[in-house]
């Protein structure tokens, strides 16, 4: 996706859960239209409930309060149900939304506190606990996203880095580039066109739980993925860095693969892995804290939420978890749902079963 907005999704002070808002879309409920959108992550594409199109696989759904804010996370109107032409019903939601439409339409950073109430017709202090509420970012935070998901799709198309700055709404490059490598794991110019001249190894392995990748730059680890063939991982590993130069060298990565294995059997490794991923402040605080979950414990995607100081961003946690590009290094598979619930994971809940299993056995072979 085209930006790397980490907590964007319904607010969980929305009373309608997610299974509501999918048995609608499995309904093709008109009478939902307007209520939300849903996008889906194999076509980045997002729809109205009522869409005609073919119902996707539901892992691989995400719903939306607002057009523009799945537009904000990557993904593009369906042409067949025009999704942004759809009305929402909730006056907070319009209010928000001409908010939000004044952000995007800014090209000089992000319009003050005072002026987006004045658009949206509240006062300031209103505008910013509601905006935080359903979108899960302030206004400010918001519009750094947004300028930013700009900035890496103008260098993906191929635009140069002043080109690709200046459009993006960034009237400054200095303090940009102090800021590059944490936002986008290498400088604006090395992340321009899906990496290109970037040097990425790449080494694939047989692991208890499938094929494992495991690729690295200079900096550290950019990806660890599980899948069920190595074919499928490096095309993942492509579309990520489409113009990066990938190299498979086994023989660089041993050390960083017997690690990762190391995990993948419940072991605990002395040795850390250096990482080279992007992630946002949200992100950043999300990954942290899985990191301070015990092996073979859990903790729901409130009480990770609670840990990082944002009680009620349950949803923004899972969102979190789901980007997380280096699975069992950045422990997301500890992360459940209320009751313990095993949740979706990104390469499997079946992988999630048997990574906390093999952690809990190996803690009890530990104090036996």
């Amino acid at each position: 996706m085209a930006a790397m907005i980490d907590d964007i999704a319904l607010s969980t002070t929305d009373p309608m859960t997610d299974e509501t808002r999918w048995a609608r879309v499995l309904a093709r409920d008109e009478a939902s239209d307007g209520a939300f959108v849903y996008a889906v992550a194999s076509t980045g594409v997002y729809c109205r409930p009522s869409c005609p199109s073919r119902r996707p696989a539901r892992d691989k759904v995400s719903f939306f309060a607002l057009p523009g804010l799945a537009e904000a996370a990557g993904y593009r109107a369906c042409k067949r149900c025009r999704p942004a032409d759809a009305k929402a019903r909730d006056p907070r939601l319009k209010a928000v939304g001409r908010a939000l439409a004044a952000i995007a339409a800014s090209d000089n950073g992000t319009p003050t506190l005072a002026a987006l109430a004045k658009i949206a017709n509240l006062s300031p202090h209103y505008l910013q606990r509601l905006f935080t509420d359903l979108v899960g970012l302030s206004p400010r935070r918001y519009g750094e996203a947004l300028r930013l998901g700009r900035l890496k799709e103008n260098l993906r198309n191929g635009g140069g880095v002043a080109d690709a700055l200046y459009g993006a709404g960034y009237g400054s490059s200095s303090r940009l580039y102090e800021k590059a490598p944490k936002h986008l794991g290498m400088t604006p110019a090395t992340y321009a066109k899906g990496g290109k001249g970037a040097a990425i190894a790449f080494a694939t392995a047989s692991s208890p739980l499938g094929r494992l990748l495991v690729a690295a730059t200079d900096k550290g680890v950019a990806m660890v993925a599980l899948g069920d063939d190595d074919r499928t991982l490096e095309n993942e590993l492509k579309r990520e860095f489409p113009l990066a130069r990938l190299m498979r060298d086994r023989g660089r990565l041993a050390g960083h693969v017997e690690n990762v294995l190391a995990r993948l059997a419940g072991k605990k490794t002395s040795a850390a892995l250096p990482l080279d991923v992007r992630a946002t402040a949200f992100q950043g605080r999300v990954w942290r804290a899985l990191q301070e979950i015990p092996a073979g414990e859990t903790r729901s995607y409130g009480a990770i939420a609670e840990m990082i100081g944002r009680p009620g961003a349950a949803r923004a946690v899972g969102r979190a978890c789901a980007l997380n590009p280096v699975a069992v290094v950045v422990p997301c598979h500890r992360a459940v749902g209320n009751a313990g619930a095993l949740t979706g994971y990104r390469w499997g809940v079946e992988r999630k079963r048997k990574l906390l299993a093999t952690e809990r056995e190996a803690g009890r072979k530990k104090r036996a």
